[in-house]
């Protein structure tokens, strides 16, 4: 499996912006579909964005389109998540995970069932 480390959460106000990052290792990280999950406090994890192996199709809740982009680099085995206009709502622990290359669909249900490897989160806090 893949290990991953996200990096670049903090407290911002709002409309302010972060990038988050994802720094993989071991097992390929261009082999893996990538996504972006988070949970706020008391609530249920929820998807964020997920990009294809080959970063040619993305993929993104409703409620951060038009406002997060997802993107790699996979000569860097890294993974981001750019977050503008950023609102009280979008507090949570962020966390990466890699989803298996041929399951596509199954990595943009919403669930994260199928997604093979997490990191420990970053945590992303917004303030009004």
């Amino acid at each position: 499996q893949v290990q991953l480390v996200e990096s670049g959460g903090g407290l911002v106000h709002t409309g302010g912006s972060l990038r988050l990052s994802c720094a993989a290792s071991g097992r390929s990280f261009s082999n893996y579909n990538m996504g972006w999950f988070r949970q706020a406090p008391g609530k249920e994890r929820e998807f964020v964005a997920a990009i294809r192996w080959i970063a040619d199709i993305t993929s993104y809740s409703e409620a951060v389109k038009g406002r997060f982009t997802i993107s790699r680099d996979n000569a860097k085995n890294t993974l981001y998540l750019q977050a503008n206009s950023l609102k009280p709502e979008d507090t949570a622990v962020y966390y990466c995970a890699a989803c298996p290359q041929t399951s596509w669909y199954e990595c943009i249900d919403g669930s994260g069932n199928i997604y093979e490897s997490w990191g420990q989160g970053t945590r992303v806090t917004v303030s009004s």
